[in-house]
């Protein structure tokens, strides 16, 4: 598949590295020469240092035969054009990044597809879904709903209270059980488990479960103390922190900390009257003292600097905040953050990596997600009539080491996957992929 990349900015290089990983043809394309110096020779990519909106030098990288062209430069008026020009040009599929949450409107689809931009992505937006998944389970470090819910991927961090520790899989979690592990990570490992493996405490365990069945699994993991988030404190004040804080749930107070003052005027004039915006430094513990920290079930850090919310994570832990959200934008501290047991991480450029992969592959997939954390990919794929899958039961597929089905949707119903499950055509499943190129694994779910 060939791909045009233009914009070598966070997204773009995010991208373009874990693009090159599946042996695609990519040209990178900027401008400034000093952008493009961050992608350096591992990577199996081409760099081209030009104008993105020139149409020569789109025609020099080969526009009229792009499978996928990508506008992802800070200026969504320049991904917009960019994106429209491309198509004229020949390019099948167009991606823009955009800034105006108006454009997500689903109404005005059909108006930018006639345009030529076949599809927007607004980080932002993507983001503050994850955010408010969060908060909404205080006790999951991640969720992730396949088929709007029917099935439920639940990220836990095990701890002494989990009632299934020290037990093999095939005796807590067999076909006729509510629940499957479909990965763990553990000491910066992630093992794709089999029957014979036990969860040890302080793993990350991976729960595939069904919507009714997330109360008992927060019971068998020792959750149930952990209180519902209904007051919530938010520092920094972008894009990201104004789409969370506007889309979450009624029953959440919701204070905001910003240090600049006249961000916070602006705040004033653009979210809602409940929501109380405070001028000062979300990392001073006596303000946040003064601001009730203590009676605070969440506190989410959303600056653009990873250390500063690490950091302010770290001091809302101290002063006894159970459930923390840093966004994270460089990848090199991800780790660091979930060693120092930050909760839920949040990095847009991921979140948008993973929407636009979805776009590259050929079967019919209706999510992508990359899990970071875990150094895999969950994809929901929808099964076409006459593929691989529908021939035999699950245990006789032979599929790749480091791939799980945690379970699927059929009818809109969810279920889990055991060995004997055969799957149906049109049945929506969930697949886990560890160190795999999902391009290996959709040929197993179309025709």
């Amino acid at each position: 598949m060939k791909i045009i990349i233009a914009g070598a900015y966070a997204i773009g290089i995010h991208l373009a590295k874990l693009l090159s990983r599946n042996n695609e043809d990519i040209t990178l394309m900027d401008e400034d020469l000093d952008r493009l110096s961050h992608i350096n020779d591992e990577y199996d990519l081409l760099t081209m240092e030009a104008n993105p909106s020139s149409i020569e030098a789109m025609k020099e990288a080969g526009v009229e035969h792009a499978d996928l062209y990508i506008g992802v430069t800070p200026d969504e008026a320049l991904n917009l054009n960019c994106c429209i020009m491309a198509k004229a040009l020949g390019a099948k599929k167009t991606v823009a990044k955009i800034d105006n949450p108006e454009f997500t409107d689903p109404k005005l689809q059909a108006f930018f597809d006639n345009l030529g931009v076949s599809s927007l992505i607004y980080p932002e937006m993507l983001a503050a879904i994850d955010i408010n998944n969060g908060l909404k389970m205080s006790w999951v470090r991640q969720r992730w709903d396949v088929h709007d819910g029917a099935l439920v991927m639940l990220v836990i961090k095990l701890r002494e209270e989990c009632e299934i520790l020290n037990e093999p899989l095939k005796n807590i979690c067999g076909p006729n059980d509510p629940f499957h592990i479909v990965a763990i990570k553990r000491q910066g490992e992630t093992i794709i488990p089999g029957g014979n493996d036990e969860l040890k405490l302080f793993d990350m365990a991976y729960f595939m479960t069904t919507k009714n069945y997330i109360p008992y699994i927060r019971t068998i993991v020792g959750k149930e103390h952990y209180a519902d988030v209904k007051n919530v404190m938010v520092m920094g004040a972008g894009q990201t922190a104004v789409r969370a804080i506007k889309t979450m749930p009624n029953y959440m107070g919701v204070k905001i900390i910003e240090i600049d003052n006249q961000r916070c005027q602006e705040l004033n004039n653009i979210l809602d009257d409940n929501v109380l915006v405070i001028n000062g430094d979300g990392r001073d513990v006596p303000l946040l003292i003064e601001e009730g920290i203590k009676n605070t079930q969440a506190f989410v850090a959303l600056t653009g600097n990873a250390e500063t919310n690490i950091l302010a994570c770290l001091t809302a832990k101290r002063l006894g905040v159970r459930k923390t959200v840093a966004m994270v934008e460089n990848t090199d501290y991800v780790a660091m953050a979930e060693n120092l047991d930050i909760g839920t991480i949040i990095n847009r450029k991921t979140i948008a990596a993973s929407r636009i992969y979805q776009m590259m592959l050929d079967a019919d997939v209706m999510n992508v997600r990359f899990l970071d954390s875990a150094n895999a990919d969950v994809a929901e794929f929808i099964v076409q009539e006459g593929a691989k899958v529908t021939k035999h039961p699950v245990k006789d597929l032979g599929m790749p080491i480091g791939v799980t089905i945690g379970g699927l949707v059929r009818q809109g119903e969810g279920m889990l996957v055991s060995g004997n499950t055969q799957i149906m055509p049109g049945d929506s499943v969930m697949v886990f992929c560890h160190n795999i190129n999902m391009k290996k694994i959709e040929k197993y779910f179309i025709s």
